[in-house]
């Protein structure tokens, strides 16, 4: 079975876990990335994230196209802002049309929004098999260890 974790991480929380599933499952890693960054700082990243996704933005990406067809088992990983997932992830959802394929999907959060996210993200990809949901609450400021199990729980989901 061939897997992709496919992924958009700012602070690289996303892309922490990202690298974990990658790992156990010898899948493939790729990040997506905006055409522009988008600020880190706490104020205006809250802003600038806030307000990208309340309009909806699909910002263009660097990412050559993905060869969805090439995959079986798809994991997609943002973080989640104001309740919703990151513009990169919504320029891939709506550009790249993905159908029949066994998906995953994690987001990393300070604390919230994780249901409201997920079921955006199902919405998008009702032509597939969800197989699960999985949310990190700040992965960087927890035990390392808790998350390798939580990891391990998603690659065995069915």
């Amino acid at each position: 079975m061939k897997t992709a974790v496919i992924y958009y991480s700012l602070e690289g929380n996303t892309e922490f876990i990202a690298k974990k599933i990658a790992e156990k499952t010898q899948g493939d890693m790729i990040k997506l990335v905006p055409d522009k960054d988008y600020p880190t700082g706490k104020i205006s990243k809250f802003f600038w994230g806030g307000k990208s996704v309340m309009f909806g933005e699909k910002p263009k990406l660097k990412n050559t196209p993905i060869d969805i067809e090439s995959y079986d088992r798809i994991f997609i990983g943002t973080p989640i802002w104001a309740g919703k997932f990151t513009p990169p992830i919504n320029t891939f959802l709506n550009t790249c049309k993905i159908r029949g394929k066994d998906i995953i999907l994690f987001a990393c959060h300070g604390g919230g929004g994780a249901d409201k996210c997920f079921n955006k993200m199902k919405d998008i990809l009702k032509d597939n098999n969800i197989i699960g949901t999985y949310d990190f609450v700040d992965p960087f400021f927890h035990n390392v260890e808790d998350w390798d199990a939580k990891v391990e729980k998603i690659i065995v989901s069915k």
